[in-house]
């Protein structure tokens, strides 16, 4: 079926199409009953401007970007960016707006992007997430004067807002808590070394377990259930193994407590187990997972918020998320002696 058009209102009206132009963009031209007898035949055959054209006469696609260059392996198992982007969605939604979401292969695939984005006007903004250090993207945002809101830290952010989460507080509060149950050695799994979270985190729980008198270790993985069982074989499997292990998400965390049931150390007799981010997989799995609870869903609406702000040509201030409460579970307990059931643990560290 064809899609109706400017020129099937323009016939039915009696009007020339310039006519009918000027009545579906309330722009002077037509008189009042002209254009209510537009807009009625405009509705009763079903047209729908074409956005493409209308962001070129209005100059505005009602749209944001969001681009993200992570595997699509990892977006696929993680909760995380799916509760970010169902709150950018709420949020846009209620007012009749689009997200525009794409992947990358790399850093400089995601800027060309945005620079395409903008020189055809697509969108009207963009979300940007996963801030690194030093981060290309932030000085280009900043050159083509494309409103951006930063899902991170401040301090990488430059001219552009952000909505952020306290990490020091965070790491404070969880390493308080394995303090208070009597741990002396523990440790962190965390992610990407470039991303401002990641230094941020490895900086906070080094400075809090020092500050506790705690002896503490943090090692990289990719966020992926494989490195974060990796990883968790090494510290286990080493010669002074933690008797608790905070992870960056909830995957690593999930994959961990399976490594130390397989390699017989009890959760948490031998091993407590804290996860940054909360989730049901957290809950679903047993024995369920102390964890760290933010609204993330929440933070996404804010950002959208702010980015709707700022295309209307506001200028609006860095946001700071309630902090995170530690939601305590079964996995977390009295400090134990990880002990390997069965094997030696020189076998399994080698």
């Amino acid at each position: 079926m064809r899609r109706p058009t400017i020129a099937d209102i323009a016939q039915r009206a009696g009007v020339t199409k310039a006519a009918v132009s000027f009545a579906l963009n309330g722009q002077p031209g037509v008189s009042a009953a002209t254009r209510e007898r537009i807009l009625a035949i405009a509705h009763e055959i079903g047209f729908q401007p074409n956005s493409a054209a209308r962001a070129l006469t209005a100059g505005k696609a009602e749209a944001f970007g969001l681009v993200i260059d992570r595997p699509a392996r990892t977006l696929g198992i993680e909760p995380f960016f799916m509760q970010l982007i169902s709150g950018i969605q709420a949020e846009l939604t209620s007012h009749q707006m689009t997200l525009v979401f794409t992947m990358a292969e790399d850093q400089e695939a995601e800027i060309e992007m945005y620079r395409r984005w903008w020189a055809q006007r697509r969108v009207d903004g963009v979300f940007v997430v996963d801030l690194q250090v030093n981060d290309r993207r932030i000085a280009v945002l900043q050159e083509l004067h494309m409103p951006a809101v930063v899902f991170g830290t401040p301090r990488g952010t430059g001219s552009l807002p952000a909505v952020w989460q306290d990490d020091r507080a965070a790491v404070d509060s969880v390493v308080r808590y394995l303090s208070d149950l009597g741990h002396r050695r523990i440790a962190r799994v965390g992610g990407f070394p470039r991303y401002w979270h990641t230094t941020l985190r490895s900086e906070a729980f080094g400075q809090a377990a020092a500050e506790a008198g705690l002896d503490a270790v943090s090692v990289e993985a990719d966020y992926t259930a494989e490195h974060g069982a990796q990883a968790t074989r090494g510290l286990l499997g080493s010669a002074e193994p933690p008797t608790a292990i905070l992870y960056d998400n909830d995957v690593m965390a999930a994959a961990g407590l399976g490594v130390a049931q397989r390699m017989g150390i009890g959760v948490p007799s031998g091993v407590s187990i804290v996860s940054w981010d909360d989730s049901a997989l957290c809950e679903l799995i047993h024995p369920a997972l102390t964890a760290l609870r933010r609204d993330i869903a929440a933070a996404g609406s804010q950002g959208a918020r702010m980015l709707r702000e700022m295309a209307a040509g506001g200028q609006p201030a860095n946001f700071q998320e309630a902090p995170p409460v530690l939601q305590v579970r079964e996995s977390c307990g009295p400090a134990g002696v990880p002990q390997i059931a069965g094997s030696r643990r020189s076998r399994l560290s080698a």
